[in-house]
């Protein structure tokens, strides 16, 4: 399958009073054409800052990119003047922002902030792009769109909003759509609504995908492979299914760790993972992971390469938590083996 993004080596910083920021240090990842890719991780890891280089939407200053190369269809995104930068933003490449009630505008209406970008991108005429307007608010499940058209961002629900974001991000279908966190804030039911939407969204358009978020489970059932991001770097990459079944890298443990299993009982609290992630604006020797980590060694002062643990699996640990002897002196350190049940590896210290 041929890539269509591919992202080399991309370190992202924030100068700073204090000095540089590293957000994001050397990301390398692919996305092929029709795939849907999951990027998770905590807050702070690097995934909104990542997708918003692609996009070439980070405010610079205070942002850099003093490396790195962002190449869509062959085409380094990061060479591009600002003009043609524009026609592949909300063309080829669009975005569902974080926020929909801030990524709206609050002054004018959901007609207009639609047909601007079938207007810019496929230079359809007013009363055109009106009517296509109408058809992508149905495509997108909104209910009388006609007559939701006149109306403004604060007169529709969370999801309706949401909903519109994903209306105007396909406008001019788009052969790549970024997903940024886009069921935050949303009830249970809504949730589900919206990523059904965008599986949809994705097999009936042949639109690649990808969906940034902080929760496992969102992922679980949309994307084909999942990169876990931690302190801006990549620490784990794998497909869906061979992640949630033979995780290999201890941060994808905790993560894994601290989700909710409907079939088996909880007792007590949920797991977690100890500490707080690093300050980027002093970033620590080595696997920025290592002082929560129940597998730390010594070498572990120096950042690991990545490796190939399985067939297109690829983890950036020194340790193999598969290991019996790993697993036996991360026990010395209170970790807690999985349930037995559920044939998953392991959790995080108690």
């Amino acid at each position: 399958m041929a890539k269509l993004l591919e992202v080399k080596n991309l370190k992202v910083q924030f100068k700073t009073r204090e000095g540089p920021i590293h957000a994001v240090e050397g990301v390398s990842f692919h996305v092929d054409e029709g795939e849907a890719l999951g990027i998770v991780g905590e807050s702070g890891s690097g995934k909104s800052v990542t997708s918003l280089a692609v996009m070439r939407l980070l405010p610079t200053p205070p942002a850099e990119i003093p490396d790195g190369e962002i190449l869509f269809e062959g085409k380094d995104l990061l060479e591009l003047p600002e003009s043609q930068m524009r026609k592949v933003r909300g063309g080829d490449i669009a975005m569902i922002f974080q926020d929909p009630m801030t990524s709206l505008n609050p002054v004018l209406t959901i007609e207009r902030q639609l047909i601007e970008p079938l207007q810019l991108h496929l230079g359809l005429r007013r009363s055109q792009a009106r009517n296509r307007a109408r058809e992508l608010l149905e495509a997108v499940g909104i209910p009388d769109a006609a007559r939701r058209l006149r109306g403004y961002p604060h007169q529709f629900s969370g999801g309706m909003r949401q909903r519109v974001m994903i209306a105007i991000a396909i406008a001019a279908n788009p052969k790549l759509l970024i997903a940024d966190e886009p069921t935050t804030a949303l009830d249970v039911t809504v949730q589900a609504q919206i990523l059904e939407l965008i599986g949809r969204l994705r097999r009936d358009l042949n639109t690649s995908v990808i969906l940034i978020t902080h929760d496992l489970g969102v992922v679980a059932g949309i994307t084909d492979r999942i990169n876990v991001m931690y302190a801006g770097y990549i620490a784990e990459s794998a497909p869906t299914d061979e992640l949630f079944a033979n995780p290999r890298h201890p941060y994808t443990l905790g993560l894994l760790g601290s989700i909710p299993h409907l079939d088996e009982p909880t007792i007590g609290t949920l797991q977690t993972i100890p500490g707080s992630p690093p300050d980027q604006l002093h970033p620590i020797e080595g696997c920025p992971f290592q002082p929560r980590c129940p597998f730390v060694l010594p070498k572990c002062k120096t950042y690991p390469p990545e490796v190939l643990v399985g067939p297109n699996h690829r983890s950036a640990c020194w340790v193999d938590v598969t290991d019996p002897v790993d697993l036996a002196r991360a026990a010395a350190r209170g970790f807690i083996p999985v349930r037995e049940s559920t044939g998953r590896i392991g959790s995080v210290p108690q």
